[in-house]
């Protein structure tokens, strides 16, 4: 009887490619899932917002919908469709080439959102607005230039070629984001008035802007690192892959913190502060009148005098958020 040889077929180790691309839509989807119910809160909560405000965040949310149904789609091909069939792995699935695109779309939506607010609170300055839509523009740029000569690929090793391209769409998002959170900090921190209850609300709209583009800014810049350092694998897909659901999560939690905001800082009367002073060995000029109407022997020498300070105030709408600032102080002598 002939001895059969058994060949073993060699072990395929896709920890860091498809294994890495896996993680990424698990973290997508739960992130996505976070989205769905920012979304629901901001319908219910926000009913009289402007309607496009509510038309951005449904068209951002549809984008961002598509975009983990693309993702979703291109792992259950490459791992479940195609399973036990090594030859496909090379390859370039159409809706890994296509989600690029609605990732740019959200991420376009949410930076327009974010420049506007720098054109209204820097005062319609044009220098710092145009500088900062031109970084936006060029991000988008370069997410439509990539996907449409990536359509024409077929394997990953052609996919290289576009090395360049997929590094600029990655810088250009990180300087973005970085921009637009600087200049709002910028911003938000030459509008302190001096008073408590304003200036706490200022600082918090700061951190809440730093948080927010500090998350989309690490998620590029780690994108961008990965593909620089290990260009050969899908480390950088999974950084990818999250950067439309933080877009989306970031333009939601601005939204609807507003009312947190709001409560936290106290009512509008709390932004007009009301100081009794007691005054003693004081020597108060009275008028002929009121010397006339004083009993005699009546001095006003050591008696207290309250004074009451309210500061006149008047609404400014930054961040969506109201806050009072201060116009006019008067003085009155209670007495």
């Amino acid at each position: 009887m002939a001895a059969v040889a058994l060949v073993v077929p060699e072990h395929l180790v896709l920890d860091n490619t498809m294994g890495a691309m896996f993680v990424g839509v698990i973290v997508a989807a739960t992130l996505y899932g976070v989205s769905c119910v920012q979304t629901w809160f901001y319908y219910n909560h926000y009913p009289n917002d402007l309607w496009h405000i509510k038309l951005l965040v449904a068209a951002s949310f549809i984008s961002d919908t598509i975009h983990q149904a693309l993702i979703s789609h291109t792992v259950y091909t490459y791992v479940v469709t195609n399973f036990n069939n090594p030859a496909i792995l090379g390859n370039l699935i159409w809706s890994l080439l296509i989600e690029v695109l609605f990732n740019g779309f959200t991420a376009l939506m949410v930076q327009v959102f974010f420049t506007i607010r720098i054109w209204k609170l820097s005062e319609r300055n044009i220098p710092i607005t145009v500088g900062v839509m031109l970084l936006v523009l060029a991000e988008f740029g370069a997410v439509l230039a990539y996907t449409i000569k990536s359509l024409s690929l077929r394997t990953f090793v052609e996919l290289s070629q576009l090395k360049g391209l997929s590094m600029s769409v990655n810088g250009l998002a990180a300087a973005g984001d970085v921009a637009i959170a600087f200049v709002l900090c910028t911003m938000l921190h030459r509008s302190r008035t001096g008073f408590r209850q304003s200036d706490t609300m200022i600082t918090k709209l700061i951190i809440f802007c730093v948080n927010t583009g500090l998350l989309t800014s690490a998620c590029a810049v780690l994108s961008l690192v990965f593909i620089t350092a290990l260009p050969s694998t899908f480390i950088y897909i999974c950084f990818y892959f999250t950067l439309g659901r933080l877009y989306l999560n970031s333009l939601l939690a601005t939204l609807n913190a507003r009312k947190s905001i709001r409560s936290n800082a106290g009512g509008p009367s709390d932004f007009s502060e009301n100081i009794s002073l007691p005054l003693t060995e004081v020597n108060v000029r009275r008028t002929a009148s009121m010397s006339a109407s004083e009993p005699k022997g009546h001095s006003s020498v050591g008696r207290p005098i309250a004074v009451r300070i309210e500061t006149c105030t008047e609404t400014l709408k930054e961040m969506d958020v109201s806050i009072r600032v201060s116009d006019t102080t008067f003085i009155e002598v209670v007495g």
